[in-house]
Order: C-alpha cells, then structure tokens, then sequence
C-alpha cells in the first residue's frame, strides 16, 4: 500500500483492525473503508433493497397514491412505471460503493466542493432522512398504539430504541436483520396481498380504468419515482464494503430488481386495501381491516410484520442521518470517525425525529408523507443527475481519495461546477412542478397541471455539468489516482 493509500485509510483504534469482529459495532463513519476490510458478497444488496420497501411506510406510499384522484387501474399501472423509472437513477448509485469504498455523500465533494457539499447536498439530504423517519415515526407510534395500546409517542420511542440500536451496530448488523426478515416478510405479504385481493371488501367496478386523466396520473408517477429516488443520498453507504473488483452490472441488478419488485409489490398492496378502506382511515387501520377480512385476527399479524420491517428501515435511516451530520461537522471542523460521534449523531436524531413527529401527529400523516416525498423529490432530481454524470461520464469512476477529505485540495472548497448546475437544474424545473395545495407552476397550469419536472431536472442538470466539466484537468487527476493507488477502474 502506498504512502498516499495509508494516509486515506485513516487511524483505526488499537484492537479495531482488519481481524476485528464483524458483528461489533461498526467504527468506520464517513471514513473510506481500507481494502483490507472489504467484506460480503454483492447479492447481500438483494436482502437489503427487497425488504427495504416491505413495511409500514412502503404501504402507506401506495395508500397515498390512491388519494391523489387517479382510478385504481390507473394508479397501479403509474406506480409500476415511476417505481422502475425511479429505481434505475437509485441503482446506480449503488454501483459507486463498491469501487469508492466511501459513503454517498461524501462523494459529492467532487462535483460540489468541500464545504459546498456540505451547505446544499448535504443539508438537503438531513431534511431527506429527518422527513422520512418522522413519517416512519408517525407510523411506528399507530402501530405500536394498535398493537398494545400505548400511547403513540411512546409506542415511536419503543421503536425508535430497537431501530437506534441496530443503526449503532452499524452496517454489517443492518444488512443481517435484512437477511433474516427476507423470506418471513414473503410469506406474510403473499397472504396479505390475498386478503386484500380475494378477501372481499373491494367495490363493485373498482377495476373500471375510467377517464384517463394525465395530471393525476403524473402525480402518482412522480411520486413513486420520488420515493425510490429518495434512496439514492444513500444507497452506496450500503454497498460500500464490498470489494471494489465487484462489477458495476452485478451491483446495479442486485439492487434494481429487488427494490423495484419489492416496491411495485407494496405501493400496490396500499393502494388496494385503501380502495377497500373507509374514508379517512389511517394506513395502519386501513391494512388491520383487510387481514382481518381473511381471519379474525390476522391483522394483528399484518400489522406487527409491516411494523419489524419498519424498525429495519428506521435503523437504515437513522445510520444514515448519522453519517449526514458527521458529514456536515466535519467539513467545517475535521472530525475523528469514532463510536461516540456516531452514537451522538444518532440520538440527535432520535430526539429530533420524535419531536416534529409529535408535533405532526398521525392525524396529517398523508398530508405530510406526500409534500415530504414530493419536495425532496424535486430537491434530489439535479443532484442525483450531477453525480452520476460525473461518476459514470466525466470521472469514471476515478477520484483522489485523500483529496476528497483535503479542505484545501484539488477539489475545491466550492466546486462551481456542481453548484450552477444544480440551481440550474432547480429553476429549470421550477416552472413545471405541482404541489397539490401549495404550489403549480406556470407551465404545469399551463399544460393543465401536468409535472414534467423529473425530465426538465435530470436532462437540464446533468447536461450543464458535462458541459462545465470540459474545463477539468482530468489527465492530471487520473495521474493523481494511479500514485494514490486505492481505486480499480469500475468494469
């Protein structure tokens, strides 16, 4: 290992190295993973993206996607098509972790700076993990109120506590769980989605397509493009022990098929049993009601299933939030990638999640998911344009390490680049936006409240940051790489 590659590695703790324990709590944060502790095979990913849709809020998105007006044929058929339409942008981005080793968003340094990373990435990307676990809390506490009787908020703290400790043991114990929920959590939702399908309750001509209606059918589609998009500030943090000679495809498939499956599966699973659904009901009550359809009682079984897959995706969350705050801290004042700052960071989480949660309350749960889902949406299309652009076409997959945590280095403090491309990206697609009850733009009125936002972004991003990235100096950097002698060219 060269000089360059043991400076990049980091200091480990004494007892901390390549031999230790696995299933200890992780030490690394936003550290690049040595080579030496690489570990697991690709199809781990499988487990992880399958279930990673299988619970409560994964229901509840296809619950609010029926509120938004569409028929069920019509709802169904825009979910399949913005789950795999969303899922591919996400999937790719799980190809990076293998071949950086590092976690999502420290990756962004490149194309936005060292501390520009940090003030529009990264902070966008703590609203991300905080909106979804506060929907994610919301949920917890109404099912934990259902399934015991206690009170919300401390049926959210219960949850919170199993999903903090798995979060705190880290990656190797969030990619267990997953494992072992995989095939219980088919088995269940196979007899749910039986219920829901066979076990009366649905009315008359509920599969009648009716009129086609573009704007509903576009806000369904970007909603569910949304949700998958919304993995991808962190998806690789997920892959990113794994050794760097997996190919870019395995990766990509071993994340892309079962997330999208996973997700059509769900989204249409909420989706029915709302249309068999009173009024008003909450998701949690919604689905109790359509097990129960099968046999007394199986809702209870529904609920407690969807309920573990929660935690799982809480923990996954808030390891996440984590590595955002650590993040953040540290491209302001350098910060030591130990236990104590991860564990810090993760009850800041806890604490901060259940506080606007409360506030909430699970009464506006639909209210808040869907603007949640919809403005992080618009917030991630340039990003996730720009970075993988720059990973796949500028850089291709070839970046300084050591630079990457060198305030002063040779990628920036504040990378232009990125930046303007971004806010381009965000006006470009300001026009075009729908928030139903907040905000239409001029052209989205225009076209009858169509959102073709998601192919005004992503085009309109991406391409204004291949054009600015003509002036890099890649030869030099490439040269830079070859010294620093950490990364294999992705295949």
């Amino acid at each position: 290992m060269t000089e360059a590659a043991q400076d990049a590695r980091g200091s480990l703790p004494a007892g901390e190295g390549p031999g230790r324990h696995r299933r200890d709590i992780e030490q690394h944060s936003i550290d690049w993973v040595p080579l030496s502790e690489r570990h697991g095979r690709v199809s781990s990913l499988g487990a992880i993206w399958f279930v990673g849709s299988l619970n409560l809020t994964g229901f509840a998105t296809g619950v609010v996607t029926l509120s938004m007006g569409a028929s069920l044929l019509w709802t169904v058929a825009a979910t399949v098509l913005g789950s795999l339409f969303g899922t591919f942008f996400m999937a790719f981005h799980s190809a990076q972790g293998p071949q950086l080793g590092l976690p999502q968003l420290v990756q962004s340094r490149p194309q936005f700076g060292y501390i520009g990373a940090a003030v529009t990435v990264w902070v966008f990307a703590l609203v991300n993990y905080i909106g979804y676990n506060t929907s994610d809390a919301l949920l917890s506490g109404d099912a934990m109120n259902t399934l015991f009787s206690v009170p919300n908020w401390l049926g959210y703290v219960a949850s919170a506590a199993i999903a903090t400790a798995i979060a705190l043991f880290g990656y190797d114990w969030i990619h267990a769980v997953n494992k072992w929920l995989t095939w219980p959590f088919v088995v269940i939702m196979a007899v749910i989605s039986g219920a829901a399908l066979f076990a009366g309750g649905l009315p008359a001509g509920v599969w009648d397509p009716g009129p086609f209606d573009l704007a509903r059918f576009m806000l369904v589609f970007i909603f569910v493009a949304g949700f998958q998009l919304g993995w991808a500030p962190y998806v690789s943090d997920y892959s990113r022990y794994l050794r760097p000679d997996i190919p870019v495809r395995n990766t990509f498939w071993w994340t892309y098929l079962p997330s999208a499956v996973s997700g059509i599966w769900v989204f249409v699973l909420g989706a029915v049993v709302s249309a068999a659904a009173p009024a008003g009901a909450t998701p949690v009550a919604a689905l109790r009601l359509a097990a129960d359809r099968l046999v007394t009682g199986f809702g209870v079984i529904a609920i407690a299933t969807l309920l573990v897959g929660l935690l799982s995706i809480m923990a996954i969350n808030q390891y996440g939030g984590s590595l955002t705050m650590i993040s953040i801290v540290d491209s302001f004042r350098p910060v030591r990638p130990t236990r104590t700052i991860r564990a810090v960071t993760i009850g800041l989480m806890l604490v901060t999640v259940g506080t606007i949660a409360n506030f909430v309350g699970v009464e506006q749960f639909n209210w808040f998911y869907a603007n949640v889902v919809v403005i992080l949406t618009y917030l991630f299309i340039p990003w996730t344009a720009i970075n993988l652009v720059d990973y796949f076409f500028v850089r291709k997959g070839q970046y300084v390490v050591r630079e990457i945590f060198n305030p002063h280095g040779i990628y920036g403090r504040w990378g232009w680049r990125g930046n303007l491309a971004y806010l381009a990206g965000l006006a470009a697609m300001t026009p075009f936006v729908v928030i139903v009850g907040l905000y239409t733009g001029p052209v989205a009125a225009a076209l009858g409240g169509v959102d073709y936002s998601l192919f005004v972004g992503l085009p309109v991003a991406g391409g204004l940051y291949l054009l600015f990235a003509r002036g890099l100096d890649l030869a030099e950097e490439h040269r830079m790489v070859q010294q620093e002698g950490l990364l294999n060219p992705p295949h």
